[in-house]
């Protein structure tokens, strides 16, 4: 599955020139002029990372992502912006969630590895998000087990934390512990 990140700026030279820098990088690179342009792009299908401009007509960079946040939690939001102020700063972290908030101009390699970081964030949550369901489930079949057969996901241990397979195993497992625990000159 091919990566897509998306850069958008009302300025068409500012995204064909972040277009050029992103050439050798190995995602698809997508571009819009404006919020609404982004947002139809977005409609069509999943990007995993979204880079937005703050100051555009229309709609700011902060609002946009703000409306990114919700409808396609699982992109990723970046600003990309030659008007950093706190204000926008704050408005784009409260409201948009972004990753991270960065100033033009910024450094190719600087903004090649912030998308990559970006992408590992977004495998890394996902990955987090289906062990966390599959976790879920076995709980549940682990939970049917128990109500057809109580104390079946009980598991008894020795002193020492060793799993007890049966009861008469029990004071043999702690004998045997007990002497492998002594010192040698006892």
């Amino acid at each position: 599955m091919s990566r897509k990140v998306l850069f958008v700026d009302d300025e068409p030279l500012v995204t064909e020139s972040l277009k050029r820098a992103m050439r050798k990088e190995p995602y698809e690179v997508l571009s819009a002029k404006s919020a609404k342009e982004a947002l139809g792009i977005l409609a069509r299908g999943p990007v995993d990372v979204v880079i937005s401009d703050e100051k555009m007509p229309g709609m700011q960079g902060s609002e946009f992502l703000a409306v990114v946040c919700k409808q396609y939690p699982e992109t990723i939001r970046i600003i990309l912006t030659g008007h950093g102020s706190m204000e926008a700063a704050i408005r784009a972290i409260n409201e948009g969630e972004i990753y991270r908030f960065l100033t033009k101009p910024c450094n190719d390699v600087d903004l090649a590895v912030t998308i990559r970081q970006a992408l590992q964030l977004k495998d890394l949550t996902g990955l987090s998000r289906r062990l966390l369901e599959k976790n879920k489930r076995q709980a549940s079949i682990l939970q049917e087990l128990e109500k057809e057969h109580p104390g079946i996901t009980k598991v008894k241990r020795t002193s020492t934390g060793a799993v007890i397979l049966d009861d008469e195993q029990d004071d043999a497992m702690d004998e045997l512990i007990r002497s492998i625990q002594k010192p040698p000159h006892e």
